[in-house]
């Protein structure tokens, strides 16, 4: 089987933060081959653009051929297209080769450097008219436009306008809206789709513009629909700005290889949870730990933010006949109550990755206690209306203690079991601690 190819036409960021780098990192990431034809070069870092080379158009040309005529390409993007040859000759490319292409309008870099020359505007609407899809952000579209964009309403005017223009799609991008969501909008054959997304908190980040399409191009290459390639290219990007790289002295750069190291790391997490999970069903003694409605353990992957970071048991482990069986199997988001408390521990102290709950008695306290184990209790009765329980009891049990303690446990409620959960580094770590109290039971 062939690995897909995708192309980026774009300039070289020195910085390795954006342009041909982050798009060949990007592609990469994503399971494509990347090939590239450098536009211009740049003399830049993290703190600003210092100088551009274009390169000839000449040269734009041959590589563009040079790639087309050995690698099979059916999908390219484009970001850097300094002037009106360079653009001129991506263009004719794109005609030549019948190539499906998505077009960044990159009219100035993340710290405000202008990369689109005086004169080179109209060459670029033209270019856009061949376009599969076109992905401005806020202040591109503006200009594309004409309009002035400060609400949705704005951006679907805008995008209707844009697609005059001749585009298959338009993506206007909406980081540059004030909100606590993040809400990208489509505009393709007629219709609106809006895809949202929690904003990434945090300083500006260089190369997400260029991360995005190229992510985009990539899903695309791969045979991914529009809508799901968008969808995909999202999830990836608000990783890679989740996991920017703290280098260099300004701004920081995304991270595109994000996603593989999640990959590897989701792997590790998913096969310890299972492995902590059949040593405790391997145990007929931890049946008596068993709470009525189940244990779930749960293992966060590092920096988890939400519950889909964290690995826990699509089902529980049940008593059946008196030993505990398995009913489910490791998955991402397995665990929305283990999940929180192990996400709220993680706040205070990132060490903290895995917890299990287990069936509450006086008895197991006192067998918790005689581990060495600091064990600190919160009152579900003074629990606050519209708080998730085990983030707010959480954060009870972790201010009384002074820090995270290894047991918290609380006495129930009307229809709530009462509970106790054990939280560790690790999930066979926090497996073994339930072990070693289930003997003592």
């Amino acid at each position: 089987m062939k690995l897909p190819c995708a192309l980026t036409i774009a300039g070289s960021d020195s910085g390795g933060g954006a342009g041909v780098q982050a798009d060949l990192k990007t592609f990469a990431a994503l399971g494509v081959h990347g090939l590239c034809v450098i536009t211009a070069v740049t003399a830049q870092n993290t703190r600003g653009v210092e100088a551009v080379f274009d390169l000839p158009s000449e040269l734009v040309t041959k590589q563009l051929y040079a790639v087309m005529r050995d690698f099979e390409v059916e999908w390219a993007k484009t970001g850097m297209l300094s002037n009106t040859e360079i653009i001129q000759a991506v263009g004719a490319g794109i005609e030549r080769y019948s190539i499906r292409a998505v077009i960044d309008p990159v009219m100035a870099s993340t710290t405000g450097a202008p990369l689109l020359r005086g004169g080179a505007f109209e060459s670029l609407l033209k270019l856009i008219s061949s376009a599969e899809l076109v992905t401005p952000n806020v202040p591109e579209a503006e200009r594309l436009s004409g309009i002035k964009i400060k609400s949705m309403v704005d951006v679907k005017r805008a995008a209707r306008e844009i697609s005059e223009l001749g585009p298959r799609a338009v993506l206007i991008k909406g980081g540059h809206l004030r909100g606590r969501e993040v809400v990208d909008l489509l505009y393709m054959d007629g219709k609106f789709s809006e895809f949202k997304g929690p904003r990434v908190l945090g300083e500006p980040t260089h190369g997400t513009g260029c991360s995005f399409s190229a992510a985009i191009t990539a899903e695309l290459a791969k045979g991914t629909s529009m809508l799901g390639a968008i969808d995909s290219a999202r999830r990836f990007i608000a990783r890679a700005i989740e996991s920017r790289l703290e280098v260099g002295k300004g701004i920081m750069p995304v991270n595109p290889m994000a996603v593989l190291l999640l990959d590897a790391e989701k792997g590790r997490a998913l096969e310890e949870v299972w492995t902590a999970a059949k040593l405790l069903v391997a145990e007929p003694r931890f049946s008596k730990l068993l709470p009525e409605v189940g244990s779930n353990i749960a293992m966060a992957l590092s920096g988890a933010k939400r519950t889909s970071d964290v690995v826990g048991l699509s089902g529980r482990i049940v008593k059946v006949g008196g030993r505990p069986r398995l009913t489910g199997y490791p998955e991402l988001g397995g665990s929305e109550h283990v999940a929180n408390i192990v996400l709220t521990a993680m706040h205070h102290d990132p060490g903290i990755r895995a917890g299990l709950n287990i069936r509450f008695s006086d008895e197991i306290l006192r067998s918790c206690r005689k581990l060495g184990l600091r064990v600190v209790g919160f009152d579900r009765s003074k629990e606050p209306r519209g708080v998730k329980t085990m983030v707010w009891g959480t954060e009870q049990a972790i201010k009384k203690a002074g820090r995270v303690p290894d047991v918290i446990f609380d006495h129930g409620a009307l229809g709530k079991e009462a509970m106790v959960r054990l939280l560790g580094r690790s999930a066979i770590e926090v497996a073994e601690l339930a072990l070693r109290i289930a003997r003592r039971v």
